[in-house]
């Protein structure tokens, strides 16, 4: 059956022109980021939704010691004070928080501009609250800053690779749970944290090779 057409100024032209291919990608892509926003938006929503009152308070100071970066830099701090190996990670730690940090804050918060979370409107309980910081919510600095400090610093140390990884996957939760984030600005934060990671360790190798280069544990003189 042939395809209906009309006529204009005498010529024939079809009713439905066809759509161009760069269209139909926009648009499917369109339709893929409405429906993630509707999944991250009701993930949030079921946090908020779920009374953990022995949780709130515990999760609400770890996000308070999380900004800044402060239990990392404290980790650190430790670490300084150990072996040649734990000054080493504890140096790749803070330089990997502070490629994360400059992402996120510099780039990916001004080339996203998305909104907080309306707390309110989930009605998240009050004593979940932390400051609602007034930056953009993509992606999550608090989780970039904590997954690049666990990454870096665990690939240098495996020992403490678990431990690390564990809270910060606890921050970047808090971050959920006390309302400021949505899970996909944290999700996001954590891709950033690890590539951080990887590029303060590959500027590691090349100027200490015999330090970072193989990834391995160095054994202390």
């Amino acid at each position: 059956m042939s395809e209906p057409t009309t006529t204009d100024q005498g010529g024939a032209r079809p009713l439905t022109a066809p759509v161009p291919p760069a269209d139909g990608l926009r648009r499917v892509l369109s339709s893929v980021l409405s429906d993630l926003r509707s999944v991250d938006g009701a993930l949030y929503a079921a946090v908020a939704a779920t009374p953990t009152p022995t949780l709130d308070r515990a999760l609400r100071r770890l996000s308070h010691a999380a900004d800044h970066s402060k239990v990392s830099f404290t980790i650190a701090g430790a670490l300084a004070l150990g072996g040649s190996r734990s000054r080493r990670a504890a140096l790749v730690g803070v330089g990997a928080i502070a490629v994360a940090s400059a992402s996120a804050n510099i780039l990916g918060k001004r080339l996203v501009r998305r909104n907080r979370p309306d707390r309110e409107a989930a009605r998240v309980t009050v004593d979940r609250h932390v400051p609602m910081p007034t930056s953009a919510s993509f992606p999550s600095g608090h989780t970039a800053s904590a997954v690049a400090f666990a990454t870096a610093v665990g690939t240098v140390l495996p020992a403490a690779s678990v431990p690390l990884g564990a809270l910060a996957g606890a921050v970047g939760y808090s971050r959920i749970h006390t309302g400021v984030h949505y899970p996909g600005d944290v999700a996001a934060g954590a891709v950033l944290g690890i590539a951080s990671a990887a590029t303060a360790l590959a500027v590691a190798s090349a100027r200490l090779p015999h330090s970072y280069g193989n990834s391995r544990p160095v054994r202390e003189r």
